[in-house]
């Protein structure tokens, strides 16, 4: 998401400073945008003293909030870890944008906030009840944005996007499930399904979801907004729709469910249309496409 949201502010005329240790990410994601417009990149760990001198270096007027550990799974084999970077990690990016004058931050919240057994599509007004180490540090991440509203006047917007896919995508790791069956679609391999394919998310492209981060620059104070196209989509609907735009036919194989995953997810992006003036425009066939090509030449 985040060379996603730099492409797109770069295109708007704002100068950009990133700050990420590139543990999942890729510097070349930003070449482009590099070479188009005024963009900077620290390779610092946001939980270091150094991201926030970076920031009260270059005196941001906004700092959107991209970074974390986001695998259930991995979160689930070491809490302590995922809070650590979850929520000691965003309580630093709190203070590098409270120390630099930044007027605003943008966070990145997560539907596993929500839990299990809530109305779908979830709405924002529903209790938080998470049932995963990551949910709750994600939650955590929240109620402190909030506390430094209260105490020291900083804006927050969260932003919680659905099942984000797209170009550059990391498919290894922590990669989301559009990364993973794309690669290896484009490979020849056989992917893997955890569980019997029935789980249902809602998958919501990554151009889209940049163009609500880069809205809340500006709307929406101290609200957290659902990102999503309010469609449920299943695992296995996922990736018959992968094979069928790439001619793939090989079956996939199956697994066990992975631990801390959830049956259903799908939100309801009505607040969003209400508070920042957006949705989601791009069709799952079209942004599917987008991705098979992207994964086909890089």
């Amino acid at each position: 998401m985040g060379s996603a949201l730099v492409d797109l502010l770069v295109d708007e005329g704002w100068e950009v400073l990133v700050i990420d240790d590139l543990s999942t990410g890729h510097a070349d994601h930003l070449r482009e945008a590099r070479g188009r417009g005024r963009v900077g990149l620290h390779t610092i760990d946001i939980r270091d003293d150094a991201c926030v001198v970076a920031a009260e270096q270059f005196h941001p007027d906004v700092v959107f909030h991209l970074a974390a550990q986001v695998s259930v799974p991995t979160s689930v084999a070491d809490p302590r870890r995922d809070a650590d970077v979850n929520v000691v990690g965003t309580i630093n990016v709190l203070e590098a944008a409270r120390r630099s004058g930044a007027a605003r931050v943008v966070l990145t919240g997560s539907a596993a906030t929500y839990g299990r057994g809530v109305k779908l599509p979830a709405k924002e007004s529903y209790a938080r009840k998470p049932e995963s180490p990551y949910g709750a540090s994600k939650k955590a991440a929240e109620d402190y944005a909030r506390v430094y509203l209260t105490e020291y006047g900083l804006e927050f917007v969260v932003l919680t996007p659905a099942n984000v896919y797209g170009p550059r995508q990391d498919s290894s790791g922590e990669g989301g499930v559009v990364a993973v069956f794309s690669d290896a679609i484009v490979a020849g391999r056989q992917p893997t399904i955890y569980g019997d394919g029935n789980a249902t998310r809602d998958f919501v492209f990554v151009d889209d979801v940049a163009d609500a981060f880069l809205r809340a620059a500006s709307r929406g104070n101290g609200r957290n907004l659902n990102l999503s196209t309010g469609i449920e989509t299943s695992v296995r609907g996922l990736y018959e729709a992968l094979a069928k735009a790439a001619g793939f036919r090989k079956e996939p194989r199956y697994h066990e469910a992975r631990p801390g995953d959830v049956p259903r997810s799908v939100l309801d992006p009505a607040a969003a249309k209400r508070y920042l003036d957006w949705e989601a425009w791009t069709s799952l066939e079209e942004g599917l496409e987008r991705t098979l090509e992207w994964y086909a030449t890089r």
